[in-house]
């Protein structure tokens, strides 16, 4: 099978939405004029595992402008945008394998799929494609010269493996560049998971409990944005250190069981599973809404949820209704899913921008010295930091100050004091 997309006659929609997105992403532009030039990736098969998106669009056109024989797959079921998908394997001649909506039979008929492509480089959104090589397709491994991972989950998925010495090719974790993590997770999540859980519910959350489940760099994001728009923010941590961040941030943090009588809008942000569980739902006020924005399905315990309702229904196109043995409501949004693409678009181009930018330099990186790397979890060279957000200011017009000789002289020594 060449691509299995919903319906090519989709393209034209779908070209007019890349081409917007693109708009907003001149990091990545400038990185394609020059892979267009220099090839870096010539000859390479690359097979991607990311959501289909417009974004995922534009950083799928730069690498192949480098040379790449590229080929995508979705990395969770309801975050393709199918339009996207069919402008990408009509106009873009990129093989496509994902469908909104698929079942977990086809998503993973899909991932096999571009592994078949016999892929010299992988570039996962959650470790799908890397885990799926160690697990069924060892085969393929000795062929990869390396990897690039996206989410903190699939490198939380990677490190477990280098752990324990499993790791069968270098990977580079994009997720800890600072021009992804800083920015990607933080403000790009903030934003996209409020579109989601207002487009798909049309709450007002000015004057509501909002609780945040985690305080890493998505929490961060999402708890500040939401105070923004009126929400009384409480933020649920493990961590004692992001804990005290949080309070010192002005947010009030409390245990999960506490919030849990408390909040609203409920959203997990902690890469991690279960973390709303049976004694969380059994104490939430009627009409709860229950979200997730971390990668994985797994950090609402919906089998729990499940067993502990006498009715479950779909009230709203993506909202499922538990009734309780109780009498109280719980709504889920997305079934458990990322909900700010499973509900809206995800984060805006200009944010996917930078995070796209770490991974089609990345890709390079592999190509230049991937033969030197072991089978460890790598981050890219802080150069390649800096370059993609001097990149970045220079498309906004921003400009800086450079340290002056005398200065660097300084920084370099040792013998000045007060």
């Amino acid at each position: 099978m060449k691509n299995h997309v919903k319906s090519i006659g989709l393209a034209a929609k779908g070209r007019e939405r890349i081409e917007w997105a693109r708009r907003s992403m001149p990091v990545l532009r400038l990185i394609e004029e020059r892979f267009k030039k220099t090839k870096p990736l010539k000859g390479l098969r690359l097979s991607a595992c990311l959501h289909v998106t417009t974004e995922t669009a534009n950083l799928m056109v730069a690498l192949k402008a480098g040379g790449a024989q590229c080929v995508l797959c979705a990395s969770n079921p309801l975050s393709t945008q199918d339009d996207v998908a069919a402008a990408l394997v009509k106009d873009f001649h990129i093989p496509v394998f994902a469908i909104k909506g698929e079942d977990k039979k086809t998503y993973y008929r899909h991932i096999n799929s571009v592994l078949d492509r016999k892929p010299h480089i992988t570039m996962d959104d959650g470790a799908d494609l890397v885990s799926e090589i160690h697990g069924r397709r060892k085969d393929l491994a000795q062929g990869v010269i390396g990897s690039t991972e996206e989410t903190t989950t699939g490198v939380i998925r990677l490190r477990s493996l280098a752990e324990q010495g499993l790791l069968l090719f270098p990977v580079l974790a994009v997720n800890d560049s600072k021009t992804k993590h800083f920015f990607d997770n933080r403000y790009g999540t903030g934003q996209s998971t409020l579109d989601g859980i207002i487009r798909a519910t049309n709450v007002l959350l000015s004057g509501s409990v909002f609780v945040v489940c985690g305080y890493g760099w998505c929490g961060r994001g999402l708890a500040q944005k939401a105070r923004g728009l009126g929400a009384h923010v409480i933020v649920t941590e493990i961590d004692p250190l992001k804990a005290l961040e949080a309070k010192m941030d002005g947010f009030e943090v409390m245990p999960l069981h506490d919030a849990a009588g408390l909040g609203d809008v409920f959203v997990t942000v902690t890469g991690n599973t279960s973390v709303i569980r049976r004694e969380h739902f059994a104490r939430m006020k009627d009409g709860a809404i229950v979200a997730n924005s971390g990668h994985f399905n797994v950090e609402i315990d919906l089998p729990a949820l499940k067993h502990m309702s006498k009715q479950v229904r779909t009230i709203r196109d993506v909202i499922s209704e538990y009734r309780l043995r109780n009498g109280r409501s719980v709504h889920v949004l997305a079934g458990g899913r990322l909900v700010n693409l499973s509900c809206a678009e995800g984060h805006p181009a200009s944010v996917m921008d930078m995070s796209f930018a770490n991974q089609a330099l990345g890709a390079e990186f592999l190509v230049k010295s991937g033969s030197e790397l072991e089978d460890k979890i790598y981050t890219l060279p802080d150069e390649i930091d800096q370059r993609i957000a001097s990149l970045k200011l220079k498309a906004l017009g921003v400009q800086i100050d450079r340290l002056t000789d005398r200065q660097v002289k300084y920084l370099a020594s040792w013998e000045s004091g007060t």
